[in-house]
Formats: structure tokens, sequence, C-alpha cells
């Protein structure tokens, strides 16, 4: 059982201390939606397997009472595992699969495009001892120069809203993924918008966007979880003329 209620969290962040990855993200919500208090530990992208005594070069890992847990979706079925009388992420096997296609689809339709339209800006506001490791591994992992592949962004930007169109048609017909209340689905999609907000110099989407009201509430979730002062604005996209 989780001492004093609370699990260590072993977060990513950026130079302001704003978390970056998705996948912390989405953990910090799971841990409050099970009613536990966050002991987070934030780092930047260098030094993790020294924090994490060699267990993992990769973040988010939670240390529950002596037990570590490495990977979000393993993080989100221990919890579920472990705590069955807390509010559940997911409702049954069939929840865990259509989450993971809600997160793969999402993950194609915008992250695939938004990071090379931030690369240069996640660069610069990760940590400094960080921007090293940063620019060797992302330009290896994405095949380009940072500031060749966040060029003429302006021009890729506005192809994402249109294909988001399926997220906005099914959350006119519910308040969130989970129904009446948010589950792992939710903090899945909502983890890809914290991410784009941590990097994003310049809005991804339209002031008059209708996703505004679902990330809105979704960020004021459990005292405001994703209103972090290092955040940038998701909406003022400006319009084709």
């Amino acid at each position: 059982m989780a001492r004093d209620n609370s699990i260590r969290l072993f977060d990513l962040v950026l130079d302001s201390g704003c978390t970056i990855s998705p996948f912390v993200w989405r953990i910090k919500y799971a841990l409050r939606h099970k009613g536990f208090d966050l002991d987070l530990v934030p780092n930047g992208f260098t030094g993790i397997k020294e924090l994490t005594g060699g267990r993992s070069d990769r973040l988010p890992v939670i240390v529950d009472d002596g037990e570590w847990v490495i990977d979000s979706w393993k993080i989100a079925e221990y919890l579920d595992a472990k705590y069955p009388g807390r509010p559940m992420l997911y409702e049954g096997e069939g929840s865990k699969v259509l989450t993971k296609f809600v997160d793969r689809w999402l993950w194609r339709t915008a992250i695939g495009v938004w990071i090379r339209c931030y690369i240069l800006d996640y660069h610069d506001l990760s940590m400094p001892r960080d921007h090293a490791y940063v620019r060797e591994s992302r330009e290896r992992i994405l095949g380009g120069r940072l500031e060749e592949m966040q060029f003429g962004r302006e021009q890729r930007l506005p192809k994402v809203p249109p294909a988001l169109e399926p997220l906005r048609g099914l959350l006119k017909e519910t308040k969130w993924l989970g129904g009446d209340r948010p589950n792992y689905a939710d903090y899945c999609v909502l983890s890809q918008f914290l991410w784009c907000g941590s990097v994003a110099k310049i809005p991804p989407l339209h002031d008059d966007d209708p996703l505004k009201e679902y990330i809105d509430r979704g960020f004021d979730l459990y005292g405001g979880l994703g209103r972090h002062p290092g955040m940038h604005t998701l909406f003022g996209l400006p319009k084709a003329s």
C-alpha cells in the first residue's frame, strides 16, 4: 500500500520545470485519478539511469512503497491491479484496446506533424545540460537537422486541425472519452496536447476550435494539474486568408 497516500514519480521536465513527456503527463493524471498524491522527482533528459539506480533510461518510472514500475502502460495496469478499490483507469480488457487505438491514432495524426514543427523549440526549451543530447538523439531519430525540420512550419501546422475532426465529433456526444467521467483514454489524449503546449512557441489550433472546451476542462482537472506557468497556449493559429 502506498505510504502516506503518496507515490513517487520520476518526472521529465524542461528548463522551466514544465513536464515535457506525454507519457509522464498521463501517469500524473492516472495517479491523481486513483486518489494519490504525487511525490515528484524532476529530471531532464540526461542522468535518468543514474537517478533510477540503473533500472531505466526512460521515464515515467514510479516507486510505490519500494516497488519500482517502469513504462506508462505497465504503470496504468499496475495501478488498477494493485488498487482495484479506487477509481479504475480501465473498464475491462476492451477499454485497454480502445485506449491504445485512440492514443496511436492521435499520435500519427497530430504528434507526427507537430514534432517536426516544434523540434527546435523542444531543444531550446530543454535544460542547457540536455541540449547536446536532445540535438544528437532527435536528429538521429528524425533524420535531419532540427532547424531544417522546423523550417516552414507555418505551412504544415494548418494541416492538423482538419484531421482532428473524428475526435471533435465524438466529443460532441460525450463529456469525456470515459463517459461521465475521465478515464485513461482521456489522459492519453490530453497528454498529447500537454506535450504540445509544453513546447509550442506558436499555437497549433485555431481560437474557435471546439476542442478547446474539452482541453481546458482536462487541463483544469485535479486542481489545475495541466496548468503550469511554462505552458504555451494551444489556441491562436492564424486561419488561411
